[in-house]
């Protein structure tokens, strides 16, 4: 058990998504972003599977076959894009939804934020993309394809043009309020 470790752990992450989400002038999310994992039933499972490079939910969906942590999470959290999946008329089973503008930027600033806490000084700019690719081919329908194409293009900004003309497309998307 590591439950300082952990908390220091999911703390720098939801600041760092706080601070992101303030510099795009979504205070409000910045302010709820991720308050669940300080719940019993996400900060213990936390605690217990801490390692401090990776999140603790893999390692409990290694050792049960699940992640009830997880589950959890992404049924409170509006940013993930696994609380959009539904059941589609069109596809004849799940499918996910496409994302309000808003979740989908807080989406990008989780990402970059976990990134930089569990990837510490090797993070780079790159670093969200490489770890996209890693999760793209389990992905199947679970992602809307609108959603899917925008965080990719999103993505390959921050790799090939930097924090500063991600963050900028962000705030137009968000004055734009859709993408």
């Amino acid at each position: 058990m590591h439950p300082w470790l952990h908390f220091k752990t999911i703390t720098r992450h939801k600041l760092l998504v706080m601070h992101y989400c303030f510099r795009a002038g979504m205070y409000k999310q910045g302010l709820l972003h991720d308050l669940s994992k300080y719940a019993p039933v996400e900060f213990l499972v936390g605690c217990k599977y801490y390692q401090g490079d990776r999140s603790p939910n893999n390692a409990e969906r290694e050792d049960t076959g699940i992640s009830k942590s997880w589950l959890h999470h992404k049924g409170r959290n509006k940013h993930h894009f696994e609380y959009w999946i539904d059941f589609s008329k069109t596809s004849q089973g799940i499918a996910g939804a496409k994302m309000p503008v808003n979740y989908l930027v807080e989406m990008v600033m989780d990402r970059i934020a976990a990134c930089k806490v569990y990837r510490g000084k090797d993070y780079t700019d790159a670093s969200a993309w490489e770890y996209y690719q890693r999760e793209r081919p389990y992905l199947g329908s679970a992602m809307h394809p609108q959603t899917k194409a925008e965080l990719e293009k999103i993505l390959m900004i921050l790799k090939l043009r930097g924090e500063k003309a991600a963050f900028s497309y962000l705030r137009k998307l968000l004055k734009k309020g859709s993408y």
